[in-house]
């Protein structure tokens, strides 16, 4: 749902940084905010080109107002907190009221106009990745511009160059900034609108977080031992699905700004990646895949007929990236005598449980965890436990769904006799040799 914050007027204004002349200390466009954390409706266009309008997962894209041939946005950068599933909450920075912020929609030739409040405690700046900008446009603070200050407001103005899918963060103590979730997404419509259309448009960025269990707080200086895998600040079961209209022709665009590289994989259906942040891919260059790796710093789109129904998984296929609040010094306790290990177990903590003899299975089971975590694995569907964490969701593919109707359609409802089932019959004993080395067959050579 959408809050206004009003007009912010001259005062607002002064001591701003204004670009060439063209803003004056009249009015900035009202910075719209979320306070929901499911994906909300496409924002169609009212005029000028036609185009399908993206959906973000979890999010929502910024309206913009028009001033004579410039289309005006206004980012806040401010801090927020982000529920990355029910039952967790972290404190975290990012952009009119959530982290990641808005998706920024516009078309190629656009001349776009975008104020920059900063209600941060420190400087900051905004860096549009991938986009070809003006120099002084581009947002590295110190390099090409003044780092905007608390309670400042900057304005950056430049023509879309270019379609595509890019992104938006700082370059100002961005390790810090970065840590902290601010970051975003920008699509730019091609402005022909028969250029490879598609029916539904999806779009999320990935990032990663350590978050100890029982606080609220990122480690900002955590470089490698992560525990909270996101799309879009959010981790299974909290990720929406993708609902998706059989035979639908479908794009997916992923931004990675984590600090690793993820492999995407869809069930189900084989796609073709048709665009980088880098540009669009030919066709004559594209090939069929079924995961993509997404590099730091990057973007993939893919395109993909829905053409196969059902519940289909979509998630990075790096297993311990599908799981929530991980450490790494966990024991592996497999083949270790579940008495035996019960017995230490007691002794150490009388209320403990024994696990991980036999796998790391989880089911059923409800353990007692800190205050503001999340279980490892969790989410049940209608044969049980998923077990399933961090980035993880389902694109639902169903026949009966209108135009533009993103809502959780439920479970599939499998065909009869298409679900894998047990057979009780019992299985035969495989022939093995007697003892002794296997025979050794003459040759002749």
């Amino acid at each position: 749902m959408f809050s206004r914050r009003g007009f912010l007027g001259t005062a607002a204004l002064a001591g701003a940084s204004v670009v060439s002349g063209r803003v004056q200390a009249a009015s900035i466009p009202e910075a719209p905010t979320m306070d929901k954390v499911v994906m909300q409706p496409p924002l169609h266009p009212t005029s000028g080109p036609d185009y399908r309008p993206v959906v973000t997962l979890n999010g929502w894209s910024l309206p913009f107002r028009m001033n004579g041939d410039w289309k005006e946005f206004h980012l806040v950068a401010e801090p927020v907190v982000r529920e990355f599933a029910e039952g967790m909450k972290v404190n975290l920075w990012g952009y009119n009221g959530q982290s990641p912020g808005p998706t920024i929609e516009a078309v190629e030739g656009d001349k776009v106009r975008i104020f920059v409040t900063n209600r941060l405690p420190e400087y900051t700046t905004v860096h549009w990745h991938g986009m070809i900008v003006p120099s002084g446009m581009d947002g590295v603070g110190g390099l090409t511009q003044p780092h905007i200050d608390p309670g400042k407001t900057f304005v950056y103005e430049f023509e879309m160059k270019k379609s595509g899918t890019f992104m938006y963060h700082p370059h100002s103590d961005e390790m810090v900034q970065m840590a902290m979730g601010m970051m975003g997404m920008v699509v730019v419509h091609p402005r022909d609108p028969s250029f490879r259309p598609v029916d539904r448009d999806f779009v999320f960025v990935m990032s990663t977080y350590r978050v100890d269990p029982g606080t609220y707080l990122p480690q900002v200086n955590e470089m490698t031992d992560f525990n909270m895998w996101t799309w879009n600040s959010r981790v299974f079961p909290g990720i929406d699905p993708l609902p998706v209209r059989l035979g639908d022709r479908v794009r997916v665009r992923i931004g990675n700004l984590s600090m690793t590289n993820h492999p995407i994989h869809l069930h189900g259906h084989s796609f073709a990646v048709t665009c980088t942040d880098g540009g669009w891919i030919p066709e004559s260059a594209q090939y069929p895949e079924t995961t993509t790796d997404v590099p730091v710093g990057a973007v993939r789109v893919f395109d993909v007929l829905a053409d196969n129904p059902g519940d289909w998984a979509f998630h990075c296929h790096k297993s311990h990236h599908t799981m929530n609040a991980m450490g790494h010094e966990v024991r592996n306790l497999i083949g270790v005598s579940r008495k035996d290990l019960a017995k230490a177990v007691g002794k150490l903590a009388p209320d403990g449980m024994a696990m991980g003899s036999t796998g790391m299975a989880m089911g059923s089971m409800e353990m007692p965890a800190p205050d503001n975590t999340l279980p490892m694995m969790t989410g049940t569907g209608q044969f049980g436990p998923i077990e399933m964490g961090g980035m993880f969701t389902v694109m639902k593919i169903r026949e009966d769904l209108s135009r533009d109707d993103y809502r959780d359609p439920g479970p599939y409802k499998f065909p009869q006799g298409t679900v894998a089932y047990e057979v009780t019959a019992p299985a035969a004993e495989p022939a093995r040799q007697q003892g002794g080395s296997p025979p050794m067959k003459h040759m002749k050579m």
